[in-house]
């Protein structure tokens, strides 16, 4: 007789397997179970698969080696084979040997104990399909039951591990302290409730001009301010453009002669300039004695005064040496009297004005985002920071070298000390004005309040600094609207439910809508504790 062997996936369920037997063409079906039987460690599953053969006109045949499915197979008079070539048989199972052998257990009181009357029956070792020819499927449940074996019974008493109960206890307990524990938190501790009041207001506009100063009055319109401060020093190297001539200057003598009857003096410092023009300095005062009478063959004649002075060149350099002849300047005749010498060259490069104003200006344009940075962090988050406020003080820079000292390499330097500063306001501080400027503009203060102050969207602009005066704008808008009492809104919600809560509330005059939060969604009721209901306001305008 001809079989079909159907596998059976790990995936499959009992319903899934019993359509394949049902869908199989042939009258033996041989079942492939995966390693992992899955479904088919149930001996329900197993009696439900072969009742469903049964009734499709069938035989199964488990092909398997595993010792708890042959049992439970055994159980469900289904035959086993270990493979598809194997002779099928209806396992048989082993009494348990229980207490070192002296107690046994009849099969029968185990899950497949009623195997044994199928065992009985299967004991021929004809060829596989023979055997599965030869099993009555249609017998029924009862009449394939093994015989039950008997049980012998334990001559001696088992006695209790007192240990174990212990442990078993102790964990007990504590799982009941801990489970009572939760009940009083989530009874007791945690119901809470957020009740969100929603209030008609109108909005006000607040704009205005305030001074920074040392304290806040809104009446003054000054606001208290923080500053804070960073010292450093700056520098920036720059190239020296300029030349200068630093070679030894040229000196002589020259003769002063006075024609006049009174005598003259020539001052330290007066610049006389050679035949060729160039200048010299004389060195003192040269004093010259006024023309005398004397005779010139035979003949009365003026002879002038004559004076000698030290000259040194206005500049270094070698083109003041051999310097001869008359020179001008002195308000008498004046001439050098032998040649001018000990000039030298030597050009070295120096440090112009100019430099030092071009260095100055690419000093002042560095940038300082980074500094501001730096001042900003030094503020807590509580404080404002007024961003335009940021100023860099600079000291007067210093070149080195100086203007027209010699600049070795052309290199120069200039160096100033810059003391940088931004400024803020306390957030509390510019709350407590905002709400000020605002109850100056209520009707009735004792019927109205301030629920915003505009705080979180104010506006700091067109800051300002005159000398050491600092100003800046404010703008922003506030709501103020109806008082509503909140130890009186507590006292009227707690112990009742939402739409209770929103019924009652919503007579107050200037409640828009009320809105009711619970922590945890066991609680459904307000606590009879009205520290545990906080008030929250949220705004409508009226004009909404």
């Amino acid at each position: 007789m001809n079989k079909d062997v159907v596998y059976i996936d790990v995936e499959d369920d009992i319903t899934a397997i019993i359509g394949k037997v049902k869908g199989s063409k042939e009258k033996i079906v041989a079942l492939v179970p995966p390693k992992r039987i899955g479904v088919l460690q149930s001996a329900v599953n197993l009696r439900l698969l072969q009742r469903a053969a049964t009734q499709s006109n069938k035989r199964i045949v488990l092909i398997t080696n595993n010792q708890a499915l042959s049992a439970l197979s055994a159980a469900a008079s289904i035959p086993v084979a270990k493979n598809l070539q194997s002779k099928p048989e209806i396992a048989e199972i082993p009494a348990l040997d229980v207490d070192n052998g002296e107690d046994v257990i009849d099969g029968s009181q185990l899950p497949v104990g009623d195997i044994a009357k199928a065992l009985d029956k299967n004991d021929d070792t004809d060829g596989g399909e023979e055997l599965i020819e030869g099993i009555d499927l249609s017998e029924t449940e009862e009449n394939t039951r093994p015989k039950p074996k008997p049980i012998k019974k334990s001559s001696g008493k088992k006695v209790p591990n007192f240990n174990s109960f212990r442990k078993k206890l102790f964990i007990g307990l504590g799982v009941g302290v801990v489970l009572i524990g939760v009940l009083v938190w989530a009874l007791v501790f945690a119901p809470a409730a957020t009740v969100i009041i929603t209030a008609r207001t109108t909005t006000v506009p607040v704009s205005g001009v305030v001074t920074l100063a040392a304290a806040t009055d809104a009446e003054a319109g000054t606001l208290k301010t923080l500053t804070e401060t960073i010292e450093r020093e700056a520098s920036v190297e720059f190239e020296a453009t300029g030349e200068k001539d630093m070679g030894e200057k040229a000196t002589g003598e020259v003769r002063f002669s006075n024609s006049n009857p009174s005598s003259r003096t020539v001052a330290a410092g007066t610049e006389l300039s050679s035949t060729s023009g160039k200048v010299y300095i004389l060195d003192t005062s040269v004093t010259v004695a006024g023309a005398s009478l004397s005779w010139c063959g035979g003949t009365p004649c003026a002879s002038p005064g004559t004076a000698t002075g030290s000259v040194t060149a206005a500049e270094a350099g070698t083109s003041y040496n051999a310097a001869t002849g008359s020179v001008s300047g002195a308000g008498v005749s004046a001439s050098f009297v032998g040649a001018t010498s000990g000039g030298t060259t030597k050009v070295v490069p120096i440090v112009l004005a100019a430099d030092v104003q071009a260095a100055k200006e690419k000093l002042v344009a560095e940038a300082t985002d980074t500094i501001q940075a730096e001042l900003k962090a030094e503020f807590p988050d509580s404080v404002r920071v007024i961003d335009a406020s940021f100023i860099a003080d600079r000291q007067d820079a210093v070149s080195t070298p100086a203007v027209g000292a010699e600049a070795p390499d052309k290199k120069a330097k200039i160096t100033s000390k810059v003391t940088y500063r931004l400024n803020g306001i306390e957030k509390s501080e510019l709350e407590t004005y905002l709400k000020d400027v605002l109850k100056k503009q209520m009707q009735d203060q004792t019927t109205q309040k301030v629920y915003k102050s505009g705080i979180d969207d104010v506006k700091l602009n067109d800051f300002a600094r005159r000398g050491d005066a600092l100003t800046v704008r404010l703008v922003t808008t506030g709501h103020i609207g109806p008082v509503i009492n909140e130890d009186e809104v507590k006292e009227a919600v707690i112990g009742k439910k939402f739409g209770d809560i929103q019924n009652e509330l919503t007579k107050i005059d200037g409640v828009s809508d009320v809105e009711v939060k619970f922590p945890y969604f066991w609680v459904r009721t307000v606590p009879n504790n009205v520290d545990k209901v906080t008030i929250e306001f949220s705004v409508q305008n009226a004009s909404e």
